[in-house]
């Protein structure tokens, strides 16, 4: 139940920032953005997403409860007594409405119509946000939190994804990135500050490095590293890109912008991976409870009292040195015009050499 659960959550992040990208762009004149055509059934399709995905935490915590009271009343109970029941009634009803209306209006074709569809999907946006763990938290501050990360997220990479897997053409790169760069800038800004805050629900800022040890902690390491490389493509894409479509003229900037988004769908897989598993400050360091991966590639005695400090040894310094050279591999296949599926498998070698440098590292 916890891979659906991971699973469910990363589609159902996909499919709000197919959403937002798409009514985004169309709203944009076409002489600042590349030639898209985006489906009505991509977004019919990411509409029923929502509607069937929102629902799988809600179907979670009926599992967990009917045991005591039978199926049917739990189910009741929850619906209309949870925040997290109300919160999928509310997100069902209204992508409902949003899913009528992309059937019956062009959004294509009249950029009215795509403030509207803008409009609806921010109302499920903070639907989202009133169910979150963060908002259960903090109520005011978790939700403000977390509407304004995912928000931030959704704007940046439903851009990057509607551009890089729906344009028809490499028209307007020029004047697409001159605005793109720095909403990009800002998103990326608004993540990180908003992250930090959302981490400190869960955590203090001190014991990260002893939140390894748990699922969750694993869960954020990896999506912390991911984060290094995906700087280094956003970093192409926004400031270099305009250089190369300059100085070579065949040079087509999609594949670089398609890797960028698949590595942010990863990072998506492992924030669904988070919400699957307990906080540190809900987790009690068990032997049961420790994280898997961590005992495989831990080389010392675990014990439930131990804390992570960390000593140097050639194993994990040959990996910190194999991580580095895989990110300046990165550079090098930009540089070098190779084929953007090339930086793409460095960057994830350079997450497993990182991961284990850090990992092989703790006494």
């Amino acid at each position: 139940m916890v891979l659906i659960g991971i699973i469910s959550q990363a589609l159902l992040y996909f499919c709000f920032a197919l959403l937002v990208g798409s009514f985004l762009l169309y709203i944009v004149p076409s002489i600042y953005r590349p030639d898209i055509n985006v489906p009505k059934g991509a977004l019919m399709l990411a509409l029923g997403g929502i509607a069937i995905l929102s629902f799988i935490p809600v179907f979670q915590v009926i599992l967990h409860l009917y045991q005591d009271i039978g199926l049917a009343r739990t189910f009741q109970s929850v619906i209309f007594t949870f925040e997290i029941g109300k919160s999928w009634v509310f997100t069902y009803i209204i992508a409902n409405i949003l899913f009528i209306f992309v059937v019956w209006f062009d959004y294509r074709k009249n950029s009215l119509y795509s403030y509207i569809g803008i409009i609806l999907t921010f109302i499920l946006i903070l639907a989202l946000g009133w169910s979150s763990h963060a908002s259960s938290y903090v109520q005011i501050k978790g939700f403000f939190s977390h509407t304004t990360h995912f928000t931030a997220v959704s704007l940046w990479v439903g851009i990057l994804m509607v551009v890089s897997w729906f344009s028809n053409d490499k028209s307007n790169w020029h004047k697409f990135l001159k605005w793109f760069t720095p909403v990009a800038l800002l998103c990326f800004g608004i993540t990180i500050v908003t992250g930090l805050v959302l981490m400190s629900f869960v955590m203090e800022f001190k014991d990260y490095t002893n939140s390894w040890m748990i699922p969750y902690g694993q869960a954020l390491l990896i999506k912390h590293l991911l984060i290094i490389p995906l700087l280094l493509f956003a970093s192409f894409n926004s400031l270099f890109i305009r250089k190369k479509l300059n100085n070579v003229t065949n040079f087509n900037p999609i594949p670089w912008l398609r890797i960028e988004s698949i590595v942010i769908l990863f990072i998506f897989s492992a924030t669904a991976a988070l919400g699957q598993q307990s906080p540190p400050h809900e987790s009690t360091l068990t032997n049961e409870g420790v994280s898997k991966l961590f005992l495989i590639f831990y080389q010392g005695q675990f014990t439930t009292e131990m804390k992570v400090d960390f000593v140097l040894n050639w194993t994990s310094i040959s990996f910190f040195m194999f991580s580095v050279l895989f990110l300046v591999l990165i550079v090098l296949s930009f540089i070098k015009k190779a084929p953007a599926r090339i930086a793409f498998l460095m960057a994830l070698l350079f997450v497993v050499c990182g991961y284990l440098s850090l990992i092989l590292s703790i006494k």
